[in-house]
């Protein structure tokens, strides 16, 4: 019974990574339900910038570490590959990604390393600050909207535009 699970889910997973999704991110996509969301991730942006300049580079660093986590491809699948077949099945191997998560903006807890104390983050990547003002004038705006994986991609990218319209 769970092999035939298995197979079906696995047939299930190969087709669906054929077909066109019709959830296509766009430029206007909060439009409609936070209307304000680009202009506030726009506005606390470019105020972070002028307090401290270095602000816009963290901001697209921080971003860069989320979206980036793991540069060997290779060695990730091999260890999502070992610990799906020892631990859950093949379900797990493929329903893992990584990265553009917003998980370097996780917290350490008391049985879990996060992302932002991590050997190679840790001391290294800032901004975490903005990130928190950000989130919680959005969360003030309309919450439970905006995630936060787009607030980082956001705010990277109105730091580079504005950085690049101060020359």
């Amino acid at each position: 019974m769970a092999s035939s699970y298995n197979l079906v889910l696995l047939i299930l997973v190969f087709a669906g990574a054929f077909l066109e999704s019709n959830c296509k991110l766009t430029k206007n996509f909060y439009k409609s339900k936070c209307p304000k969301a680009l202009s506030i991730v726009q506005e606390e942006v470019i105020a972070a910038i002028k307090n401290e300049t270095r602000v816009g580079a963290s901001l697209l660093r921080l971003h860069f570490h989320d979206c980036f986590v793991n540069v060997s491809i290779y060695h990730h699948l091999m260890c999502s590959l070992s610990h799906s077949l020892t631990e859950g099945g093949w379900h797990n191997f493929f329903v893992k990604s990584q990265g553009c998560d917003a998980s370097v903006l996780l917290d350490d807890t008391s049985n879990f390393v996060g992302e932002k104390t991590a050997v190679p983050n840790n001391n290294s990547i800032r901004g975490f600050e903005v990130v928190d003002g950000i989130k919680a004038k959005l969360e003030k705006a309309c919450p439970g909207v905006v995630s936060c994986a787009d607030l980082l991609a956001l705010a990277a990218r109105d730091s580079v535009v504005y950085a690049s319209n101060l020359s």
